[in-house]
């Protein structure tokens, strides 16, 4: 089963898109034990070769991004507030009132102009990431400065609740891969295998870019957060997947067009292995496969990702089975694919 406490641990870390080490830190300490080799490259990424009992058919990496969606610190007002924009795909209208950490440990809340001062249609109206501001209580710009500057991460102050089978914390995108990985890199291997821990993948897929091309696969195998909408006044054919309901197969979205033999062949290892898992009901959103799979000569690419409510919020929600699910899958899929199978 897949390690719990090992997933607690990696979601309370800070590591916004560009500010990952903390996660790439644990995820060293966590993994130097087991991997036959490890290394960091340029821009972070954290990659690891593990010798399996035989050589693969097929050279295969795996994947999972470190970084999380948060904020950084553009502006201190001459009130001492700070002003901030998005770093990744933030959902604006969860924000006001949030609690966030200032560069990991000075807290905030995320403000705006009063609900009682509002006027007209402003009452019905999402707030603009620009009418916001990150309140540290300093009672003006010097007081401010003191403790932070322009440049500064910042991260919501959401923790980790495990209970009735349902995990909520924020960073769920996409530590539960990150998590999964670590698992399967501890098991004894049939074949020899990379795995790749990612940086910046919510900014542009940037450091599976750069790492793929190091690695040069034949295949890859990302493993994700998706998108779940089963909640309230959304309708069935648009709730894309479903919590608690197993692991999520992607054909097609908006980067990438998945290879169907490994789709397939994720089909049936779900099948024959009695693993309940979905297919995505929805061309949409996108990840790292978007840059692996077009690196150098071309990378054979499937993704499996977890179903999650309230991405890019400050918490997400996904059933514990589903993340117990998703390892089996993912390490049965990757096993097949080290093997030859799906060969075409």
């Amino acid at each position: 089963m897949a390690d719990v406490a090992l997933l607690r641990r990696l979601c309370r870390l800070n590591g916004i898109s560009g500010w990952e080490q903390q996660v790439a830190e644990a995820v060293i300490e966590e993994i130097s034990p087991y991997a036959t080799k490890v290394d960091t490259d340029a821009l972070g990424n954290v990659i690891a070769f593990k010798k399996g009992a035989q050589e693969p058919a097929v050279s295969l990496m795996l994947s999972a991004h470190m970084d999380e969606v948060g904020m950084i610190v553009t502006h201190i007002t001459e009130s001492g507030l700070l002003k901030f924009t998005g770093v990744g795909g933030l959902d604006r209208r969860v924000l006001c009132g949030k609690q966030v950490l200032v560069n990991g440990s000075l807290s905030g809340v995320i403000g705006a102009k009063p609900i009682h001062l509002l006027e007209g249609e402003e009452r019905g109206k999402s707030v603009p990431i620009n009418d916001m501001y990150i309140d540290i209580g300093a009672s003006d710009r010097e007081e401010a400065q003191k403790v932070v500057s322009p440049g500064a991460p910042v991260t919501f102050d959401t923790d980790f609740h495990e209970e009735r089978g349902v995990i909520t914390s924020r960073a769920l995108d996409d530590r539960a891969g990150c998590a999964i990985l670590i698992d399967i890199l501890k098991q004894d291997l049939p074949y020899d295998m990379t795995f790749v821990f990612c940086v910046q993948e919510e900014v542009g897929l940037r450091g599976s870019r750069t790492a793929a091309y190091s690695v040069a696969p034949q295949a890859a195998l990302v493993v994700e957060a998706t998108t779940a909408a089963d909640i309230a006044d959304v309708e069935e054919e648009k709730q894309v997947s479903r919590v608690g309901k197993g692991p999520v197969l992607s054909f097609m979205d908006h980067h990438t067009i998945y290879d169907k033999a490994y789709f397939d062949l994720a089909l049936k290892a779900a099948e024959e292995k009695q693993i309940p898992c979905q297919i995505k009901q929805a061309v949409a959103g996108g990840n790292d496969a978007g840059a692996i799979h077009t690196s150098r000569g071309g990378v054979r690419t499937m993704a499996i990702s977890i179903a999650c409510r309230y991405l890019h919020a400050p918490a997400g929600l996904i059933a514990e089975q589903d993340f117990h699910d998703t390892q089996r899958l993912v390490f049965e899929l990757a096993c097949r694919i080290a093997a030859g199978e799906g060969a075409r």
